[in-house]
């Protein structure tokens, strides 16, 4: 009997998607040494747009936290209208190409790249990429194997991604069967989802954020509220403000959200999959303010998890800026003022400046995903 180590034993294991993409990349290297990166690229059908999202490279990663409208991706445009894979062996032209990610890929030293799009069921899902750091080297005999690995990688991601998709959809569809039971739905979940991103994307750098991080803060900011399946509709739907019994019932949906969190993610089996932590701070600590005046735990400062304070900022200027039961949409300005007045109390200061100092984006959201009933 003849010992074998299977490289690829730890895919069927709960490690995160990164660590499974980084075992393949191992894998891949004891035939093909010269593949040095492979990448992951979602796409976002509401906006159009390409996002980094997953590589294997360690610390080399030219695109990292990079999105593009995927009009202004000419050539990834036309592998996904054929439908087919791309294969460039020489990418020494690519230094000084018209985009920024051809620039910046040009730049990285790779010499040759492969490109396939992913698709689940015919819906187009994003790009994987093969860099090496060798010339000619994606030959017909080359990339048959390739491929078995490529379309292996695309369904890791698609099964994570479209379990946490799964998710999203079962607790908008309670919602929904509990008549619309929060009015905060529709446009302010494409709205608050997009701040958080943008937010994080700004403050990448500073905590050293990786895309797959920034990802789910976007796919799970919209969750924050789930909670509010459990409140009553006669505290929930009340067109006044709340008396001070009615704010102890309502400000219990947080500890009801990570309740039915844990049960979704239980009948669901994704209790293993990355950034879970992520999506239980999300709706337990949004509520939570930096002078600790919050709730439920009463955190402060940077006890507070990043990834709450994020989505606070994003939930707070979105709830001010839009048209409610019980008020009118503020305008942007006054919105900014309330801001950098809660700034450094109620919110985290960094986080605030990062969503100001990128209003162009915040208002090219607001274009896009305006009231539902406007």
């Amino acid at each position: 009997m003849t010992e074998h180590f299977d490289q690829l034993s730890n895919i069927n294991t709960f490690v995160t998607l990164k660590e499974k993409l980084i075992s393949t990349h191992k894998s891949i290297n004891e035939a093909f040494p010269f593949i040095v990166r492979i990448a992951i690229a979602l796409y976002d059908p509401k906006t159009k747009t390409l996002k980094t999202y997953l590589h294997s490279s360690g610390n080399d990663n030219p695109l990292e936290h990079y999105q593009i409208p995927l009009e202004n991706a000419p050539s990834l445009k036309k592998i996904l209208d054929q439908g087919l894979p791309r294969v460039v062996n020489n990418l020494i032209t690519f230094d000084d190409g018209e985009h920024e990610h051809t620039r910046r890929i040009g730049r990285s030293g790779y010499a040759a790249s492969y490109t396939l799009p992913i698709f689940n069921d015919g819906e187009f899902f994003g790009f994987i990429f093969f860099n090496s750091n060798k010339k000619d080297v994606f030959t017909e005999s080359v990339l048959r194997q390739i491929d078995v690995y490529a379309h292996m990688i695309s369904l890791l991601v698609i099964n994570e991604l479209c379990s946490i998709q799964v998710l999203t959809a079962a607790v908008k569809t309670t919602g929904h069967i509990t008549h619309m039971r929060d009015p905060e739905t529709g446009s302010h979940l494409d709205r608050m989802s997009r701040y958080s991103r943008l937010i994080a994307n700004a403050l990448a750098d500073e905590y050293r954020l990786d895309d797959s991080y920034i990802e789910h803060i976007f796919m799970f900011s919209p969750l924050h509220d789930i909670g509010k399946i459990g409140i009553p509709d006669n505290i929930l739907l009340k067109q006044d403000k709340l008396d001070e019994t009615e704010k102890v019932v309502m400000n219990t949906h947080v500890e009801k959200g990570c309740e039915i969190i844990d049960e979704l993610l239980q009948n669901f089996g994704l209790q293993g999959f990355a950034h879970m932590d992520v999506l239980r701070n999300i709706a337990m600590s949004h509520h939570e303010a930096i002078n600790g005046t919050g709730y439920p735990q009463g955190l402060r400062g940077d006890e507070i998890p990043l990834e709450s304070r994020i989505v606070a900022v994003a939930d707070v200027f979105d709830a001010l800026t839009s048209k409610r039961p019980y008020k009118e949409a503020w305008s942007n300005e006054k919105a900014i003022d309330m801001l950098r007045e809660l700034s450094g109390e109620k919110l985290d200061k960094f986080c605030v400046n990062a969503l100001l100092d990128n209003m162009d984006q915040v208002e090219l959201i607001q274009q896009r995903f305006k009231e539902d009933n406007l």
